[in-house]
């Protein structure tokens, strides 16, 4: 049975002021608990029904519940009951069990106390004359060194077994009012009477130190001291609204003398709000179940408020709160600060809150606990990241069910777009998930902002959904179907189907850029490529030339080379010349024969990567350049070579292109009619200077010269520019006397120092001439002077036997030419008086010059 943190009325008698009861714990915080709470039932409800609890103690296995009818019952974990034993006609005050769960304390309010085995007959039983209020067993009583256990009422004694399994006792404390807590861990038992806390070492038999009560105040019977151990040597001190966390430690040796050899030392101290009814360490928290007394603001009466159950951090000289429960347990009107006891279970971090009428059992919230609170408050993004984090620990949820309920959530609040992209991660590849998400949206109304997220490929839904999908597009957003078009792969949908809902809209609108080129992709999706290449055409889409290459078209465009054109003459010319083998040249130009001027952007082109391929169209390129292009008009005509010339120029002259006509004459030999046409059309001396450099025809200069000796501008450019190629004095000797020429200065001083230039370059090269030859002469000197090997293997290159004599003691003579040559000296002819010198017959053959004699060897 869960318990929550709002108050439950449980009561008729409750009184009007504790209805009103809603102080800041009792409001719904956004704060998550750390703990969480359920009543133990079973047979626990049944007890509390006719009786009253009194004390509890905790083991691993099993729980031990005193009553006040003198009952103690043992519980499994669940509280049913699995064994009852009837101790005595009063109130238990304390049960006590070992560490291995095999042995029970029971000490009550008549003075009866017993200490026995759960499941041997060992047992120890004696009745006290006053009432006997603590008992504690050694935690390890089961063995057989370890049989003691202390228990105390005015007085605190120590029950030991003997070697005789006898029982001895000796009083360890008396005299500061009735021993009412005590907790034994280890070797060390504490215990808290009037006066305060003291701690005894069972291995020193000494008593090490005592902390004194604080609040004398309040009476010990009704506020009693708390009292825990965290660990062998930490203990934890709960009394009134002080807390004390002490720590036992060991004295150096040199302070020993008559002390003990521990010492208890208060590491932390403070204050808290309420009242203490019980301590239990959490990790480095501690637990802390408080009585809460509140005034009621309209009576001003004191009334019992629900006890709460905190999760402080102790601090040096103050604490932090972590989290704060109000509970509403039974009868909490009634209860008092002695009434309740807190227990806990170190292994499982169970912590068990008792009162006469209930108990109640506070649990660390688990991850599934975390991922309810979280649902709780609405926020499904957190718990299902939680969930994806700890999906190995988490036993009640489904990662699945939580993105589902997200989505829901996200649904109900309008945020559709989020909830379908949240679709992608939740829904992962369950396809039948998706489909019925879909249906979902489309009942709402809202398949559009499912589309972008739907699945692709893995998996692939039915096509009806992406068609239902695409009919909602194309009933309400064009651009938002020719998106999905393209987008989504062909074979998703029955394309046949799409297709005719879409020609059924372009009746109504028929020319609609949207409908037109998403049909269009409808029917290269289909493979239907002449009707989407029309499409492309007619709404000169620039996807046009890619279809035609991805999907080979050639054949199907012969007839559409003028709407290509049209539409982008560059892209156009670009792919028919690269494809001539499909589209021939031929037909291009019959094809264009109606539009010139796309007709010279295709042959233009054409000439450009190669001047031979359309020679055939020379003829005709030379009036398209004259009517589309002139500026390339003259480097057409520089650069072809089957160009009719005299066709050319008759079109020139028709248009008066003096350029062109000008070059088309130089080409023809007609270069006196050029240069005249330079001078009296152009009237540009330094064109004609530089046709006449090209030219390099003395008759050119004369003509030039002649045109030029009554124009002083002309004279001064070529004063300017002719003195390296024709001897100024002509020029200068044929200006008539008193002629009034521009810049005549500088044109004389440029041409002196264009000949001081001629000059210094003549010396130069005579320079260089010298130099080399001198050079050369002396490399052919050294070479001349070099031997030459002469051996069996060389010929006489006349008789051809061999050049040396086999018998080497006959005299010889041997002549042998700088070209290498050897001959005998009587194969030679006999020098003339003309001509003493000798020369090499082969080479003086050859016509590579006269080999000279080099050697002449004799014997």
């Amino acid at each position: 049975m869960p318990l929550t943190g709002q108050p439950v009325a449980n009561n008729r008698k409750e009184t009007e002021s504790l209805e009103e009861s809603t102080d800041e714990s009792e409001e719904e915080s956004e704060e998550e608990p750390k703990l969480k709470y359920e009543r133990l039932s079973n047979g626990v409800t049944e007890i509390l029904q006719k009786d009253a609890a009194s004390c509890m103690t905790v083991h691993d296995k099993f729980l031990a519940l005193g009553t006040h009818y003198g009952k103690v019952y043992l519980l499994d974990v669940q509280g049913n009951i699995t064994q009852k034993f009837d101790v005595s006609p009063v109130k238990i005050n304390q049960i006590s069990l070992d560490d291995s769960g095999e042995h029970m304390g029971v000490c009550s309010e008549d003075g009866k106390l017993q200490v026995f085995g759960l499941y041997s007959g060992e047992e120890f039983h004696e009745t006290f004359d006053c009432p006997i209020k603590i008992v504690a067993v050694h935690p390890q009583f089961v063995r057989s060194s370890c049989k003691q256990f202390v228990t105390g009422g005015k007085k605190l004694l120590l029950f030991e077994r003997t070697w005789m399994n006898r029982w001895k006792s000796s009083v360890l404390h008396e005299g500061e009012g009735n021993i009412r807590s005590v907790k034994w861990r280890g070797h060390l038992i504490a215990w808290a009477n009037n006066m305060g806390v003291k701690v005894f070492d069972i291995t020193s038999k000494q008593r090490i130190s005592n902390v004194p009560r604080d609040d004398i105040s309040l009476r010990p019977d009704m506020y009693p001291c708390s009292l825990c151990w965290k660990d062998n040597v930490t203990l934890i001190i709960g009394w009134g609204t002080s807390i004390k966390i002490c720590a036992v430690k060991e004295r150096h040796a040199s302070e020993m003398r008559d002390l003990p050899s521990r010492y208890v030392e208060i590491v932390s101290q403070f204050e808290t709000e309420f009242y203490i009814s019980g301590l239990a360490p959490l990790c480095d928290q501690l637990v802390v179940l408080s009585y809460v007394k509140e005034v009621s603001e309209k009576t001003e009466r004191e009334y019992c408020a629900r006890p709460r159950l905190d999760i402080i951090q102790p601090l040096p000289e103050t604490c932090e709160e972590i989290s704060s429960d109000a509970l509403t347990v039974r009868g909490f009107q009634e209860n008092e600060c002695r009434d309740y006891h807190l227990e806990y279970s170190e292994g499982e971090s169970l912590f068990y809150v008792v009162s006469p009428r209930d108990v109640v059992v506070a649990k660390e919230r688990d991850q599934d606990d975390h991922i309810d609170w979280l649902l709780e408050k609405k926020k499904y993004e957190e718990a299902l990241m939680a969930a994806e984090i700890s999906q190995r620990n988490i036993k009640r949820h489904k990662i699945l069910d939580i993105g589902l309920a997200y989505v829901n959530h996200l649904v109900e609040r309008g945020e559709y777009d989020m909830a379908a992209r949240k679709c992608q991660k939740i829904l992962g590849k369950n396809a039948s998930l998706w489909e019925y998400e879909v249906y979902k949206f489309k009942e709402i109304g809202q398949l559009k902002a499912i589309s972008p997220y739907l699945p692709r490929g893995d998996p692939v839904l039915k096509p009806l959904i992406y068609e239902m999908i695409l009919h909602e597009f194309l009933e309400s957003d064009y651009e938002g179907f020719a998106t999905l078009i393209r987008e989504w792969p062909g074979d998703l949908y029955n394309n046949s189907v799409i297709v005719q809902a879409v020609r059924d809209h372009l009746k109504k609108d028929s020319q609609n850029k949207t409908l037109l080129k998403t049909l269009a992709e409808l029917y290269t999706y289909d493979k239907n490529y002449g009707n989407a290449l029309e499409i492309y055409l007619t709404l000169r889409h620039k996807d046009v030339f890619q279809l035609i290459h991805k999907h080979n078209l050639f054949s199907s465009i012969k007839d559409k080379i003028v709407l290509l054109m049209d539409f982008d003459s560059e892209k156009a010319v670009d792919m028919l010349l690269d494809n001539e083998d499909k589209i021939s040249i031929k037909k291009v130009v019959e094809e264009l024969e109606d539009r010139p001027e796309l007709q010279h952007v295709y042959l233009h082109k054409l000439f450009k990567r190669d001047h031979h391929k359309g020679q055939r169209y020379h003829e005709r390129q030379i009036s398209l350049y004259a009517e589309y292009d002139r500026p390339n008009l003259l480097p057409f005509l520089r650069d072809s070579t089957h160009c009719p010339l005299e066709k050319a120029l008759e079109i020139c002259q028709q248009r008066n292109f003096v350029e062109e006509t000008v070059y088309l004459l130089s080409r023809m030999g007609n270069s006196r009619s050029a240069l005249k046409m330079i001078m009296e059309e152009l009237h540009d001396v330094d064109k004609a200077i530089e046709f006449a450099k090209e030219q390099d025809d003395g008759e050119l200069w004369e003509d030039l010269i002649l045109y030029s000796i009554d124009k002083p501008p002309f004279i001064t450019g070529l004063l300017n520019n002719i003195g390296t190629h024709v001897d100024p004095i002509l020029l200068i000797h044929r200006i008539k006397e008193g002629m009034e020429i521009p810049n005549l200065r500088d044109s004389l001083v440029k041409i002196l120092q264009d000949y001081n230039l001629q000059i210094l370059l003549r010396e130069g090269c005579k320079k260089i001439l010298v130099a080399d030859s001198l050079s050369l002469l002396k490399k052919m000197h050294r070479t001349q002077m070099k031997g030459v090997l002469v051996d069996e293997e060389n010929i006489c290159e006349s008789c051809l036997s061999p050049i040396l004599p086999t018998d080497a003691a006959k005299p010889f003579s041997v002549v042998v030419f700088h070209c290498r040559h050897m001959f005998h000296k009587e194969c030679l002819p006999m020098p003339s008086m003309n001509a003493p010198a000798q020369y090499c017959n082969i080479c003086s053959a050859k016509n590579r010059g006269p080999g000279s004699a080099i050697l002449e060897m004799k014997k």
